[in-house]
């Protein structure tokens, strides 16, 4: 929880510098727990019979849509500061949009260890 806290509050638009995998990896792995949690209320809150979404599940709707909307600034961030991590350009992440593959090349390169020692980007973040 800590790895996320900090890309929020101290990296939330840093895109210079560079992202150790475990700061990117912690990142994902509580934006999609935090995610999954807010679709579940959603989703259970439809009725099966008529359709319809409660009032709960719509206040949590709206409340998904704009954190999702909060958080594309740091995920782009911390995906950037790990492709500086690897001594390679931030637009690296256009990658992504490459369609069927560019995701599965992105998730190699976010797998990927960093440099190691410093790099054009800045001191190693291990060290």
């Amino acid at each position: 929880m800590n790895w996320y806290l900090e890309v929020i509050k101290n990296n939330y638009a840093n895109f210079s510098g560079r992202a150790r995998r475990k700061e990117y990896w912690m990142f994902t792995l509580v934006n999609t727990i935090i995610i999954t949690i807010l679709y579940a209320i959603v989703i259970s809150s439809i009725d099966m019979n008529t359709g319809e979404m409660s009032s709960l599940g719509s206040i949590v709707g709206i409340i998904l849509g704009i954190y999702s909307l909060a958080i594309i600034i740091p995920s782009l961030a911390v995906t950037i500061r790990r492709f500086h991590d690897q001594d390679k350009s931030g637009w690296m992440f256009l990658l992504a949009f490459i369609p069927a593959v560019g995701g599965l090349i992105v998730f190699v390169f976010m797998c990927l260890e960093g440099t190691k020692g410093d790099n054009r980007f800045g001191p190693d973040p291990k060290a």
